[in-house]
This record gives structure tokens, C-alpha cells and sequence, in this order.
């Protein structure tokens, strides 16, 4: 039986091609990285610009822009405190209302949106798409179209200058539950809540014991999202609290320019970035569950 004869040139053809595909990854990873940078350096440039404008006085700050830190943190930082001597209310006492507020409404909007995304992707009942649609479509309406009714409502009940009128409407976040039921499509698997309940799991040990740790991923997202969007919430508090000591930080921020003649943008700046400072910490913390649901996710493909 004859031999096949190697072709000639077919080792050189080979490697030729590969050297040509591996320099074409090479380019388009390196433009990945490229595009990357680019965007991450672009989203950090506000926070580069506020922390300088905090170390820098007014008149510097009207001037125009720098990326140069000035050496005036400390004398804005005691202006501030100055300033507030003159308000009702503290900063660190605007601080810690923006907690009471902030912690409660991000848990309950990403408890109980995870739960009614649960209930609609696992449970099977006669009006379950009409459910999705009117989430859907709750989800379409600005909540500054509803504050007028949802002030009188308020108003009814009392809780006009009361944080629950700001934390209990948190349960309530379509946008939060479409991306768990998004989520839970992906990833969640029906064969598993029936394996729970034939061992005899009930539904709320079925949710907060098997379910709940595989949303982490998700459920680290929107508790990031969620802190941040009650955080710097000025609009519905602007209305629903009239009390100076209950008054939340965006808010005390926002007294320190009530004057539009006398105002001190390095004091302001100081404010905003004292701000910013809790939102970063909510991220570290949190963020080390985005990143290992990704790795997961990578290695079960």
C-alpha cells in the first residue's frame, strides 16, 4: 500500500497561518484594551475633577478646570464645618439620615424584587404574563409624573416628614425585578426548586437557601445600583421631609449653595466629595461577589 507523500510547503503554509491569526487576536485584544482604558479613564475623570476641586479655593475653581490638586483641602474642610454651625443640621447627622434611609430601601428593593421575580419565573398561575406586562409597564412610567398623588397618599397616611415614606416604596422597583428574572432565566433551573421541595423544603427555605446564593452576582449588582440611586436621591426626600433635622444629604449639600451670591465651591465640592466616599465602600464591599459570579459563570461555559 503506497504512502501519502507530505505536500510541499504545507508545514510553512501552516505555521504562516497561524503566525497571521495570532497576530489578528493580538491586534484585536490589544484594541479591546485600548477601547477599555479609554472609557475607564473617560467615567473617572468626574471624580478626578471633583477631588481636586475639593482641595482647590472658589476663585480657583471659577477659573477654570485643573487636574492639579491645590492645597486648600483642609481650609475647606474646616469652611464646612464652619458653615454648618450656621444650619440646623449636621453633616455627619445628614450622613447617617441618608443611611437610615439608604441600607433599609436597598434591602428590601432587592429582597423582595427577587422574591416577585421568583415567584413569576418559577410559579405557573393564570395570570402570570399579565403580571410581567403590568411590571413591564410600571417600569415605563417616571416617578415624577406620580409624586403628586403619591404626595396626598402619603399625606393620608400620615407619613409626610417619615423615612417610611421613603423606604417601603423601595420594595417596589420593576427595573429590579426584570434583571433577576433575566438572571434567574440563565441561570436558575426549575429541576432544582422541585428536587427542594420533594426533600421538603419550604418555599421560603427553598428561596433563601438554595436560590438566594446563586443570585449573589445579581443580587451584588443591584444592591450597588439600588444604594446608589436612594443615596443620591434628592427629588422625593426635596418633597416628602420638611424637617431641617431630618433632612438627608444630597439635601445639606444643596443648602450649602442656597445662597447664589455667597457661595464656596471649594466648600461645595468638599460636601459632594464627602458624598461619593460611601458609594465607593458600598462598591468594594459588594464588588468581590460581581466578580466571582463572572469567574463562575466563565468557568461553567
Amino acid at each position: 500500500m503506497a504512502k501519502t507523500q507530505p505536500v510541499p510547503g504545507s508545514t510553512a503554509a501552516n505555521a504562516k497561518s497561524l503566525k497571521s491569526y495570532s497576530a489578528a487576536l493580538f491586534r484585536q485584544k490589544l484594541f479591546r484594551n485600548i477601547v477599555c482604558i479609554f472609557f475607564c479613564i473617560l467615567s473617572l475623570i468626574p471624580f478626578v475633577l471633583m477631588a481636586m476641586n475639593a482641595t482647590r479655593s472658589s476663585d480657583a475653581i471659577q477659573m477654570g478646570v485643573s487636574l492639579i490638586p491645590g492645597g486648600k483641602f483642609v481650609e475647606n474642610w474646616t469652611n464646612l464645618m464652619k458653615k454648618q454651625s450656621g444650619m440646623q443640621i449636621t453633616l455627619w447627622k445628614a450622613m447617617g439620615n441618608s443611611l437610615l434611609i439608604s441600607l433599609p430601601g436597598t434591602f428590601l428593593s432587592v429582597y423582595i424584587s427577587a422574591m416577585t421575580a421568583y415567584g413569576i419565573h418559577v410559579y405557573q398561575f393564570r395570570l402570570r404574563k399579565f403580571a410581567w406586562a403590568f411590571i413591564m409597564g410600571i417600569m415605563m412610567i417616571p416617578n415624577q409624573i406620580t409624586i403628586i398623588g403619591f404626595y396626598q397618599f402619603m399625606l393620608k397616611l400620615n407619613l409626610v416628614d417619615n423615612y417610611l415614606s421613603l423606604i417601603i416604596p423601595c420594595a417596589a422597583a420593576p427595573t429590579v425585578v426584570f434583571f433577576m428574572k433575566q438572571y434567574m432565566e440563565s441561570t436558575l433551573s426549575i429541576e432544582m426548586i422541585e428536587a427542594a421541595r420533594i426533600d421538603g423544603a419550604r418555599e421560603f427555605r427553598t428561596f433563601n437557601t438554595i436560590v438566594a446564593p446563586l443570585l449573589k452576582p445579581a443580587l451584588a449588582t443591584q444592591a450597588i445600583f439600588q444604594f446608589i440611586a436612594q443615596w443620591n436621591n434628592l427629588f422625593t426626600p426635596s418633597i416628602l421631609i420638611t424637617s431641617e433635622s431630618k433632612k438627608t444629604l444630597p439635601m445639606f449639600v444643596q443648602m450649602l449653595t442656597s445662597d447664589q451670591f455667597l457661595i464656596d465651591y471649594g466648600v461645595v465640592y468638599m460636601g459632594l466629595f464627602i458624598t461619593v466616599i460611601p458609594l465607593i465602600i458600598a462598591y468594594l464591599i459588594l464588588s468581590k461577589y460581581i466578580v466571582a459570579g463572572v469567574s463562575l459563570g466563565g468557568v461553567k461555559g
